[in-house]
Protein backbone atom coordinates (compact mmCIF):
# COMPACT_ATOMS: atom_id res chain seq x y z
CA UNK A 1 0.00 0.00 0.00
CA UNK A 2 2.83 2.41 0.89
CA UNK A 3 4.47 1.60 -2.45
CA UNK A 4 1.22 2.43 -4.28
CA UNK A 5 0.80 5.67 -2.34
CA UNK A 6 4.35 6.73 -3.19
CA UNK A 7 3.68 6.13 -6.88
CA UNK A 8 0.43 8.06 -6.71
CA UNK A 9 2.10 10.98 -4.96
CA UNK A 10 4.90 10.95 -7.51
CA UNK A 11 2.37 11.02 -10.36
CA UNK A 12 0.47 13.90 -8.77
CA UNK A 13 3.72 15.79 -8.24
CA UNK A 14 4.65 15.28 -11.89
CA UNK A 15 1.27 16.59 -13.07
CA UNK A 16 1.47 19.58 -10.75
CA UNK A 17 5.03 20.42 -11.77
CA UNK A 18 4.17 20.07 -15.47
CA UNK A 19 1.12 22.32 -15.08
CA UNK A 20 3.14 24.85 -13.11
CA UNK A 21 5.81 24.90 -15.80
CA UNK A 22 3.20 25.40 -18.51
CA UNK A 23 1.49 28.17 -16.56
CA UNK A 24 4.83 29.92 -16.25
CA UNK A 25 4.97 30.16 -20.05
CA UNK A 26 6.84 31.93 -21.49
CA UNK A 27 9.90 31.26 -19.35
CA UNK A 28 12.36 31.46 -22.26
CA UNK A 29 12.47 32.91 -25.80
CA UNK A 30 9.68 31.83 -28.16
CA UNK A 31 10.42 31.09 -31.82
CA UNK A 32 7.76 31.83 -34.43
CA UNK A 33 8.44 30.16 -37.76
CA UNK A 34 7.17 32.02 -40.82
CA UNK A 35 7.15 29.46 -43.66
CA UNK A 36 7.63 32.13 -46.34
CA UNK A 37 10.40 34.58 -47.34
CA UNK A 38 10.61 37.99 -45.64
CA UNK A 39 8.49 40.84 -46.97
CA UNK A 40 5.11 39.19 -47.47
CA UNK A 41 1.95 39.86 -45.47
CA UNK A 42 2.45 36.94 -43.06
CA UNK A 43 5.99 38.06 -42.31
CA UNK A 44 5.04 41.73 -41.82
CA UNK A 45 2.13 41.02 -39.47
CA UNK A 46 3.90 38.25 -37.56
CA UNK A 47 6.88 40.46 -36.78
CA UNK A 48 4.57 43.11 -35.37
CA UNK A 49 2.71 40.55 -33.27
CA UNK A 50 5.99 39.07 -32.03
CA UNK A 51 7.14 42.51 -30.90
CA UNK A 52 3.82 43.08 -29.13
CA UNK A 53 3.90 39.70 -27.36
CA UNK A 54 7.45 40.43 -26.23
CA UNK A 55 6.35 43.79 -24.88
CA UNK A 56 3.42 42.24 -22.99
CA UNK A 57 5.14 39.18 -21.53
CA UNK A 58 8.67 40.50 -21.01
CA UNK A 59 10.01 37.47 -22.86
CA UNK A 60 11.69 37.43 -26.27
CA UNK A 61 9.62 36.40 -29.30
CA UNK A 62 11.63 36.09 -32.51
CA UNK A 63 10.69 35.29 -36.10
CA UNK A 64 12.55 32.76 -38.20
CA UNK A 65 11.82 32.51 -41.95
CA UNK A 66 11.88 28.97 -43.35
CA UNK A 67 10.32 29.18 -46.83
CA UNK A 68 9.70 26.48 -49.38
CA UNK A 69 7.32 23.77 -50.59
CA UNK A 70 4.12 25.81 -50.11
CA UNK A 71 5.02 26.43 -46.49
CA UNK A 72 5.43 22.77 -45.55
CA UNK A 73 9.18 23.10 -44.88
CA UNK A 74 8.58 25.66 -42.16
CA UNK A 75 5.63 23.74 -40.73
CA UNK A 76 7.66 20.52 -40.64
CA UNK A 77 10.46 22.34 -38.82
CA UNK A 78 7.98 23.49 -36.17
CA UNK A 79 6.65 19.95 -35.77
CA UNK A 80 10.16 18.60 -35.25
CA UNK A 81 10.63 20.87 -32.25
CA UNK A 82 9.39 19.92 -28.76
CA UNK A 83 5.68 20.63 -28.30
CA UNK A 84 6.34 22.84 -25.30
CA UNK A 85 4.98 26.20 -26.43
CA UNK A 86 8.35 27.59 -27.44
CA UNK A 87 8.03 26.94 -31.17
CA UNK A 88 5.01 28.29 -33.03
CA UNK A 89 4.23 28.62 -36.72
CA UNK A 90 2.54 31.53 -38.48
CA UNK A 91 0.48 31.34 -41.66
CA UNK A 92 -2.56 32.76 -43.41
CA UNK A 93 -5.45 31.35 -45.44
CA UNK A 94 -2.86 29.52 -47.57
CA UNK A 95 -2.74 26.89 -44.83
CA UNK A 96 -6.26 25.79 -45.79
CA UNK A 97 -5.01 25.15 -49.34
CA UNK A 98 -2.42 22.55 -48.38
CA UNK A 99 -4.60 19.42 -48.73
CA UNK A 100 -5.47 20.52 -52.27
CA UNK A 101 -2.05 21.55 -53.56
CA UNK A 102 0.35 19.02 -52.00
CA UNK A 103 0.07 15.40 -53.10
CA UNK A 104 1.31 13.97 -49.83
CA UNK A 105 1.70 16.22 -46.84
CA UNK A 106 4.60 15.35 -44.50
CA UNK A 107 2.23 15.69 -41.54
CA UNK A 108 -1.40 15.05 -40.61
CA UNK A 109 -3.25 18.16 -41.77
CA UNK A 110 -6.18 17.62 -39.38
CA UNK A 111 -4.27 16.95 -36.17
CA UNK A 112 -0.59 17.97 -36.37
CA UNK A 113 -1.15 21.65 -35.53
CA UNK A 114 -3.47 23.38 -33.09
CA UNK A 115 -4.95 26.67 -34.38
CA UNK A 116 -4.34 29.10 -31.53
CA UNK A 117 -5.57 32.45 -32.80
CA UNK A 118 -6.08 34.55 -35.94
CA UNK A 119 -5.91 38.33 -36.24
CA UNK A 120 -5.43 41.30 -38.62
CA UNK A 121 -8.06 40.50 -41.25
CA UNK A 122 -7.15 41.92 -44.62
CA UNK A 123 -8.84 42.03 -48.01
CA UNK A 124 -7.17 40.63 -51.08
CA UNK A 125 -6.39 43.39 -53.54
CA UNK A 126 -5.52 43.76 -57.22
CA UNK A 127 -2.24 45.71 -57.28
CA UNK A 128 -0.54 47.45 -60.20
CA UNK A 129 2.49 49.73 -60.38
CA UNK A 130 1.77 53.44 -60.07
CA UNK A 131 2.66 54.02 -63.74
CA UNK A 132 0.50 51.16 -65.02
CA UNK A 133 -1.72 51.87 -67.99
CA UNK A 134 -4.51 50.05 -66.17
CA UNK A 135 -6.47 52.62 -64.19
CA UNK A 136 -9.43 50.36 -63.36
CA UNK A 137 -10.07 46.65 -62.92
CA UNK A 138 -12.45 46.83 -65.90
CA UNK A 139 -9.60 48.03 -68.14
CA UNK A 140 -7.30 45.24 -67.01
CA UNK A 141 -9.97 42.59 -67.50
CA UNK A 142 -10.97 44.06 -70.86
CA UNK A 143 -7.41 43.69 -72.14
CA UNK A 144 -7.20 40.14 -70.78
CA UNK A 145 -10.40 39.21 -72.59
CA UNK A 146 -9.16 40.71 -75.85
CA UNK A 147 -5.79 38.94 -75.62
CA UNK A 148 -6.12 35.78 -73.55
CA UNK A 149 -3.01 34.92 -71.56
CA UNK A 150 -1.19 38.17 -72.34
CA UNK A 151 -2.00 40.05 -69.13
CA UNK A 152 0.36 38.64 -66.52
CA UNK A 153 0.19 38.41 -62.75
CA UNK A 154 2.78 37.41 -60.17
CA UNK A 155 2.41 35.33 -57.03
CA UNK A 156 4.62 33.79 -54.39
CA UNK A 157 4.15 30.42 -56.04
CA UNK A 158 1.76 28.01 -57.72
CA UNK A 159 -0.93 26.83 -55.34
CA UNK A 160 -0.70 29.90 -53.10
CA UNK A 161 -3.80 31.78 -52.00
CA UNK A 162 -3.07 34.71 -54.37
CA UNK A 163 -2.76 32.19 -57.22
CA UNK A 164 -6.15 30.68 -56.45
CA UNK A 165 -7.82 34.06 -55.85
CA UNK A 166 -6.39 35.37 -59.15
CA UNK A 167 -7.69 32.35 -61.04
CA UNK A 168 -11.08 32.58 -59.35
CA UNK A 169 -11.21 36.27 -60.27
CA UNK A 170 -10.44 35.42 -63.90
CA UNK A 171 -13.11 32.72 -63.97
CA UNK A 172 -15.70 35.12 -62.52
CA UNK A 173 -14.75 37.81 -65.04
CA UNK A 174 -14.51 35.47 -68.03
CA UNK A 175 -10.85 36.38 -68.57
CA UNK A 176 -7.62 34.41 -68.80
CA UNK A 177 -4.45 35.72 -67.19
CA UNK A 178 -0.87 34.47 -67.45
CA UNK A 179 0.50 33.25 -64.13
CA UNK A 180 4.15 34.02 -63.28
CA UNK A 181 5.22 32.36 -60.00
CA UNK A 182 8.06 33.76 -57.87
CA UNK A 183 9.83 32.58 -54.74
CA UNK A 184 7.71 34.70 -52.41
CA UNK A 185 5.01 37.35 -52.25
CA UNK A 186 7.59 40.08 -51.68
CA UNK A 187 9.45 39.09 -54.84
CA UNK A 188 6.17 39.10 -56.79
CA UNK A 189 5.50 42.64 -55.55
CA UNK A 190 8.92 43.74 -56.78
CA UNK A 191 8.05 42.24 -60.18
CA UNK A 192 4.89 44.38 -60.27
CA UNK A 193 6.79 47.53 -59.33
CA UNK A 194 9.44 46.88 -61.98
CA UNK A 195 6.87 46.19 -64.70
CA UNK A 196 7.95 42.56 -65.09
CA UNK A 197 4.32 41.51 -64.58
CA UNK A 198 1.13 43.52 -65.00
CA UNK A 199 -0.50 42.95 -61.63
CA UNK A 200 -0.59 41.01 -58.41
CA UNK A 201 -3.37 39.83 -56.14
CA UNK A 202 -2.07 40.36 -52.63
CA UNK A 203 -3.21 40.76 -49.06
CA UNK A 204 -3.12 44.47 -48.24
CA UNK A 205 -0.53 44.25 -45.39
CA UNK A 206 2.10 43.12 -47.88
CA UNK A 207 1.64 46.05 -50.28
CA UNK A 208 0.33 49.05 -48.35
CA UNK A 209 3.83 50.39 -47.78
CA UNK A 210 4.28 50.68 -51.56
CA UNK A 211 0.80 52.14 -52.00
CA UNK A 212 1.48 54.82 -49.40
CA UNK A 213 4.87 55.46 -50.95
CA UNK A 214 3.26 56.17 -54.31
CA UNK A 215 4.86 53.17 -56.03
CA UNK A 216 1.72 51.04 -56.38
CA UNK A 217 -2.03 51.42 -56.80
CA UNK A 218 -4.97 49.21 -55.86
CA UNK A 219 -7.62 48.66 -58.52
CA UNK A 220 -10.09 46.76 -56.33
CA UNK A 221 -10.38 44.87 -53.05
CA UNK A 222 -12.24 41.78 -51.87
CA UNK A 223 -14.92 41.85 -49.23
CA UNK A 224 -18.44 43.26 -48.93
CA UNK A 225 -17.52 46.93 -48.59
CA UNK A 226 -14.85 49.50 -49.37
CA UNK A 227 -12.09 50.07 -46.91
CA UNK A 228 -12.39 53.18 -44.77
CA UNK A 229 -8.65 53.73 -45.33
CA UNK A 230 -9.09 53.55 -49.13
CA UNK A 231 -12.53 54.99 -49.86
CA UNK A 232 -11.78 55.49 -53.57
CA UNK A 233 -10.89 51.84 -54.20
CA UNK A 234 -13.97 49.81 -55.23
CA UNK A 235 -14.77 46.26 -54.22
CA UNK A 236 -14.57 43.53 -56.86
CA UNK A 237 -18.37 43.63 -57.15
CA UNK A 238 -18.41 47.41 -57.56
CA UNK A 239 -15.70 47.11 -60.21
CA UNK A 240 -17.99 44.89 -62.27
CA UNK A 241 -16.87 41.39 -61.25
CA UNK A 242 -19.36 39.29 -59.30
CA UNK A 243 -16.73 37.86 -57.03
CA UNK A 244 -16.58 38.83 -53.37
CA UNK A 245 -13.30 37.01 -52.84
CA UNK A 246 -12.40 36.52 -49.21
CA UNK A 247 -10.67 38.23 -46.34
CA UNK A 248 -7.21 36.99 -45.47
CA UNK A 249 -5.89 36.64 -41.93
CA UNK A 250 -2.63 36.01 -40.14
CA UNK A 251 -2.62 33.39 -37.42
CA UNK A 252 -0.53 31.32 -35.07
CA UNK A 253 -0.54 27.54 -34.70
CA UNK A 254 1.13 25.34 -32.09
CA UNK A 255 2.29 21.72 -32.50
CA UNK A 256 -0.06 19.06 -31.18
CA UNK A 257 0.75 18.27 -27.58
CA UNK A 258 1.56 21.84 -26.61
CA UNK A 259 0.43 22.31 -22.97
CA UNK A 260 -3.05 23.79 -22.79
CA UNK A 261 -2.04 26.45 -20.23
CA UNK A 262 0.52 27.78 -22.73
CA UNK A 263 -2.10 27.87 -25.49
CA UNK A 264 -4.58 29.60 -23.17
CA UNK A 265 -1.99 32.21 -22.18
CA UNK A 266 -1.06 32.84 -25.82
CA UNK A 267 -4.75 33.29 -26.78
CA UNK A 268 -5.13 35.77 -23.93
CA UNK A 269 -2.04 37.73 -25.00
CA UNK A 270 -3.22 37.84 -28.63
CA UNK A 271 -6.57 39.25 -27.48
CA UNK A 272 -4.83 41.86 -25.32
CA UNK A 273 -2.54 42.79 -28.21
CA UNK A 274 -5.38 43.25 -30.69
CA UNK A 275 -7.30 45.41 -28.21
CA UNK A 276 -4.35 47.79 -27.88
CA UNK A 277 -4.31 51.17 -29.57
CA UNK A 278 -1.02 50.58 -31.38
CA UNK A 279 -2.13 47.26 -32.92
CA UNK A 280 -5.35 48.90 -34.08
CA UNK A 281 -3.29 51.69 -35.62
CA UNK A 282 -0.98 49.11 -37.19
CA UNK A 283 -3.90 47.20 -38.73
CA UNK A 284 -5.48 50.43 -39.93
CA UNK A 285 -2.23 51.39 -41.61
CA UNK A 286 -2.32 48.11 -43.52
CA UNK A 287 -5.93 48.65 -44.60
CA UNK A 288 -6.96 45.75 -42.38
CA UNK A 289 -9.41 44.98 -39.59
CA UNK A 290 -7.85 44.58 -36.11
CA UNK A 291 -10.06 41.81 -34.70
CA UNK A 292 -9.07 38.34 -33.51
CA UNK A 293 -10.45 34.78 -33.32
CA UNK A 294 -9.98 32.38 -30.44
CA UNK A 295 -8.94 28.78 -31.04
CA UNK A 296 -12.45 27.38 -31.52
CA UNK A 297 -13.53 30.07 -33.99
CA UNK A 298 -10.24 29.76 -35.83
CA UNK A 299 -10.61 25.97 -36.16
CA UNK A 300 -14.17 26.32 -37.48
CA UNK A 301 -13.15 28.87 -40.10
CA UNK A 302 -10.26 26.67 -41.25
CA UNK A 303 -12.63 23.75 -41.83
CA UNK A 304 -14.89 25.96 -43.93
CA UNK A 305 -11.99 27.45 -45.90
CA UNK A 306 -10.51 24.04 -46.58
CA UNK A 307 -13.81 23.00 -48.16
CA UNK A 308 -14.03 26.27 -50.15
CA UNK A 309 -10.51 25.94 -51.55
CA UNK A 310 -11.25 22.37 -52.58
CA UNK A 311 -13.94 23.66 -54.92
CA UNK A 312 -11.59 26.29 -56.37
CA UNK A 313 -8.82 23.71 -56.83
CA UNK A 314 -11.15 21.53 -58.84
CA UNK A 315 -11.49 24.36 -61.38
CA UNK A 316 -7.87 25.58 -61.40
CA UNK A 317 -5.22 24.09 -63.66
CA UNK A 318 -1.97 23.50 -61.76
CA UNK A 319 0.38 20.68 -60.93
CA UNK A 320 0.18 19.50 -57.34
CA UNK A 321 3.49 19.49 -55.53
Amino acid sequence: MRHLIRHMLAAVALVVSTAAAAQAWPAKPVRIIVPYPPGGAVDVVTRKMAAKLQEQTGQAFFVENKPGAAGTIGISAALQAPADGYTLVANDTTYALLPHIVRKLPFDYDTALIPVGAYVFAPMSVVVRAESKYKTLAELIGTAKASAGQVSYGTGGAGSAPHFVSEALGIAAGARFMHVPFKGAGEATMAVLSGTVDFQVASTPGVMGHVKGGKARLLAVSGPKRLAQLPDVPTFNEAGVKFAGLMNFTGLWAPKGTPQPAIDRLQKEIAVAMASADMKTFADGLASEPGHWDSATFAKDLRERTEFWGKVAANTAFERQ
